[in-house]
């Protein structure tokens, strides 16, 4: 018995790609929607009731800080699958502490993308600025900030601009291919985003749309949230480094993020972001796109989660390895019973040695 809880921003794929796992894997499942996206849940629940018997797949709705604790505490799964918040991860976790359930918690956090000096700028831009207006950086893998080399910050910055331009023709809040945001409260903490920071391009918004145009930010204090939190929107802060080494420090303010991108030519400098920052997976020369291969497990590491799906990861994460050693009964050597004698010592000894 699996329960699958889903997040807002990705409200069906994230549900149903789980589900797919676990219903491959043989088990029975409790579907958990956000309730921010109601309409979906609906559609959710419409279709799953439309082709699983209830006994089989049910979908409950309602709250999730009401609906959630009651479906942990008063039942035993056998698994818990969970996409959201650090916050709500641990409270996920400490719940289904209390019946000994183990979890996967597909997290957040802080992903950097990283723009070396021996890099294609141009395509850099181009990548960095789709992968953040990809449902207006609603997307937990989405970069969350730019760290650039200082040479080349003006630059990578004219280039973002001039991409933002050509996507959206000058105006992304009347574009019909850049989303809004989820909801008033989200709209509200963005938009609290953009206070004591440089705005280096955009910084527009309409409250009537929920929808704030693309916006890239600099000289960001240190204990302000675009720092402190994941920013799960259409902000981007940049900043720059002299030395490759100085970036490792800074990603370790906000560490084990969920994501990593590295832009550059260099194999010594991939190879080195790849071995010494913690992150659950990412790409080179790219965003995103990591998330759609199959081949790859997507997952956490610490902070960002615990856990990996998808492909053949997923049907693993929802079965149990049995392991199991099946012996014949005609032949039974009386070694491995007492007493265990001087010369059955040695043997067993020289048997140990040349296995």
């Amino acid at each position: 018995m699996v329960l699958i809880i889903s997040p807002w921003n990705y409200p069906f794929q994230l549900l149903f790609s789980p589900l797919v796992g676990a219903i491959a894997a043989g088990n029975c499942v409790v579907l958990k929607p956000s309730e921010i996206t109601s309409h979906t849940a609906a559609i959710i629940e419409k279709i799953t009731s439309e082709i699983f018997e209830p006994n089989y797949i049910s979908v409950v709705q309602g709250q999730g800080d009401v609906i959630g604790p009651l479906l942990i505490k008063n039942f035993k799964f056998n698994h818990i699958f969970f996409t959201g918040s650090p916050p709500v991860g641990k409270k996920i976790m400490a719940m289904a502490a209390e019946h000994l359930t183990p979890v996967t918690l597909e997290l957040g956090g802080k992903s950097p993308a990283i723009v070396d000096k021996d890099v294609n700028l141009n395509v850099a831009a181009k990548r960095l600025i789709w992968a953040k207006c990809f449902n207006a950086g609603q997307t937990c893998i989405a970069p969350d900030y730019i760290l650039v080399h200082e040479s080349h910050k003006n630059t990578l910055v004219e280039k973002m601009k001039q991409y933002l331009n050509e996507f959206y023709a000058g105006n992304a809040l009347q574009s019909d291919h850049y989303s809004h945001i989820v909801s008033e409260k989200r709209f509200n903490i963005l938009i609290s985003y953009l206070d004591n920071v440089t705005i280096l391009h955009g910084g527009k918004y309409d409250k009537s749309t929920l929808c704030i145009e693309p916006t890239i930010v600099d000289n960001v204090p240190e204990n302000h949230p675009l720092l402190l939190e994941e920013i799960f929107g259409p902000i981007l802060p940049i900043f720059t480094f002299k030395n490759i080494e100085e970036v490792v420090p800074l990603i370790r303010k906000n560490r084990y993020p969920l994501s990593c991108y590295v832009f550059s030519k260099n194999k010594k400098i991939k190879q080195y972001i790849i071995d010494t920052v913690e992150f659950g997976g990412g790409c080179i020369n790219t965003a995103l796109v990591h998330f759609a291969n199959t081949d790859l497990p997507l997952g956490g590491f610490g902070n960002s989660g615990i856990g990996r799906y998808h492909g053949k990861y997923s049907f693993d994460t929802f079965s149990h390895k049995k392991s199991i050693i099946a012996t014949a009964t005609f032949f039974d050597p009386s070694l491995r019973y007492a007493p265990y004698t001087k010369l059955k010592n040695q043997f067993l000894r020289f048997f140990l040695k040349i296995l």
